[in-house]
C-alpha cells in the first residue's frame, strides 16, 4: 500500500498531536514561569527550554496514524484476530481450531451444537469424550500430521460422525511459524441410513411381499385354468386378488415412510405446528371407518393452539395410525377418545401428550414391549384381517423419535389400551403452521 506523503496528510495530524501534549506543555510553562520568578533562569533562556519541550512533544514520530508499530503487531496473536475468527465461523461443517496444546481458540456455532461443552482458551478434551476423539487429537499433536476417526454420537438419536484433524501452518507474534489443529465434523448419518434403508427395505419387502404374491399368482393360474369359465369363481377370485395387491400396495407405502422418517432421523423438526387442527382433521377422515365399525370417536380438545416443534405430514400420519388402530382393534368397545393435555408449568420436563383410548379387548402384559417393532403383530390372522401390514406402531415410534417424543402404551386386557404420544414443548413460542 502506497503512503500519501501530500502535505495535508503530513499535517493533518498537528492538532490530534496539540490536543494529546497539552498537559505536558501547560505542566512545563507553569514550571518554568515558577522558576523565572524566582529570578533562577532568564525568561530568553525559559523561553528557549519551552521551545525545546513543545518540539519533542509534537515532533512527528509517525507520519500517519493509521499505521501500526511493529510492537503493537507483536502484541496480538495473528491466529486469534478477527479474520481467523470470521473464516472458521463461515465454514458449514462443524469447525474448531486449537493451539498446539490443545486449546480451543475458535469455534463456529455448528461446533457448538455438536458439543456443548467446549469452550475458549479450554482444553478440548474434556469436552469430547469419545475415545476415537481423543485418541486422534493426541496423535495429531504429537505428530503434526493429519488424522481421522468416525464415531458414533448417540444422544439425542444415533448419529454417525466423521473427524478429520489437519495441521495448519500459522504465523507467530515474533515472525515465525507454528502448527494449529483445525477440527473439522462430517455427518455420515445420510449416507448410513440410505445403506440400512435399502438392506433394511430389500428384507422386508422380500419376507412380507411373498405370501401375498403367491397368492396372487396362484389366483391368476386358476382364473387362466380350471376357473376359466366360471364366473363365480372368477368374481370371488378378483375380489381376494383386489385385497392382496391393495395389501401389497399399503405395505410398500409404509415401508418407504418408514425409510422416510429413519433417514431424518437425526435431524429434529423446527417449523411451529398447532396440532389441535391436525387432531380434528384426522379425526373428520376417519369418520367413515368409525361409522362402518360401529364406533364412536369421543374427542376432547382444547380451544386454543398447541403448538409444537414439529413435520405436518408425519405427524398427520402418526395420529392417523394411532386413531385407525383404534377403530380396527378397539371396534368391540363401541367408542374410541381423543384427548390432549399439558403438563403443569412448574414441572421439570412438561410435555404435551395426546391420549387415544379404545375399550376393546386390551393386551396381554407380554406383549406390550413389542409392539412397536417391525411387523410384529399380536394376532397375525387378526391383523391381517384388518388390513394391517405390521408397521404402524413401528412408524410412530420412529416419528416421535424425530420429534425428540415418547410412546407410553398401557393396558388392561378386557379393559381397552391407551397409546400416549408425548411431545416436548417448544422453547420459542412464534405464530403456529396451521
Amino acid at each position: 500500500m502506497a503512503i500519501d506523503d501530500s502535505p495535508s496528510s503530513i499535517f493533518a495530524p498537528w492538532p490530534d498531536r496539540l490536543r494529546h501534549a497539552a498537559l505536558i506543555l501547560l505542566a512545563a510553562a507553569l514550571a518554568l514561569s515558577v522558576i523565572v520568578a524566582l529570578g533562577e533562569l532568564s525568561p530568553v533562556r525559559a523561553c528557549a527550554v519551552f521551545a525545546c519541550i513543545a518540539a519533542a512533544a509534537l515532533v512527528p514520530w509517525r507520519l500517519h496514524d493509521a499505521s501500526t508499530s511493529r510492537e503493537d503487531v507483536r502484541g496480538v496473536n495473528p491466529v486469534e484476530t478477527s479474520a481467523v475468527s470470521a473464516v472458521v465461523a463461515g465454514m458449514p461443517d462443524p469447525a474448531v481450531l486449537l493451539d498446539r496444546a490443545g486449546r480451543v481458540i475458535h469455534l463456529n456455532t455448528a461446533a457448538a451444537q455438536l458439543a456443548p461443552a467446549l469452550r475458549k482458551n479450554e482444553l478440548a478434551q474434556f469436552a469430547l469424550r469419545s475415545p476415537e476423539i481423543i485418541t486422534a487429537l493426541r496423535e495429531a499433536i504429537a505428530t503434526a500430521e493429519p488424522r481421522r476417526a468416525t464415531y458414533t454420537d448417540h444422544v439425542p438419536v444415533d448419529r454417525w460422525m466423521e473427524l478429520v484433524i489437519t495441521p495448519v501452518p500459522v504465523p507467530t507474534p515474533f515472525g515465525g511459524t507454528d502448527k494449529c489443529m483445525l477440527m473439522t465434523f462430517h455427518d455420515l448419518t445420510p449416507l448410513r441410513r440410505v445403506e440400512e434403508m435399502r438392506a433394511d427395505f430389500v428384507a422386508n419387502a422380500s419376507h412380507e411381499l411373498r405370501t401375498p404374491l403367491a397368492a396372487l399368482s396362484g389366483f391368476i393360474d386358476t382364473l387362466q385354468g380350471p376357473a376359466r369359465d366360471d364366473a363365480r369363481a372368477r368374481e370371488r377370485f378378483l375380489g381376494i386378488m383386489h385385497t392382496q395387491a391393495t395389501r401389497m400396495a399399503r405395505l410398500i407405502d409404509d415401508l418407504l415412510s418408514l425409510s422416510r422418517v429413519e433417514l431424518s432421523a437425526h435431524v429434529r423438526p423446527e417449523a411451529l405446528i398447532d396440532i389441535v387442527p391436525i387432531i380434528r382433521q384426522v379425526v373428520d377422515g376417519l369418520e367413515a371407518l368409525a361409522a362402518e365399525r360401529q364406533v364412536e370417536i369421543e374427542v376432547d380438545l382444547p380451544e386454543q393452539p398447541v403448538t409444537i416443534a414439529g413435520d405436518r405430514e408425519e405427524l398427520l400420519r402418526l395420529f392417523e395410525n394411532l386413531i385407525e388402530n383404534a377403530l380396527k382393534y378397539g371396534a368391540s368397545g363401541g367408542r374410541v377418545t381423543v384427548s390432549l393435555s399439558q403438563a403443569a408449568a412448574g414441572e421439570s420436563s412438561p410435555e404435551i401428550r395426546i391420549m387415544v383410548r379404545d375399550f376393546g379387548p386390551g393386551i396381554a402384559p407380554e406383549h406390550l414391549p413389542r409392539l412397536t417393532e417391525r411387523f410384529y403383530r399380536v394376532d397375525v390372522g387378526d391383523s391381517r384381517n384388518q388390513g394391517g401390514t405390521g408397521l404402524g406402531l413401528s412408524l410412530v415410534k420412529h416419528i416421535l423419535n424425530r420429534h425428540r417424543g415418547r410412546l407410553l402404551i398401557e393396558s388392561v386386557p378386557r379393559n381397552g389400551a391407551t397409546f400416549t404420544a408425548c411431545f416436548p414443548r417448544p422453547k420459542t413460542q412464534v405464530p403456529a403452521q396451521s
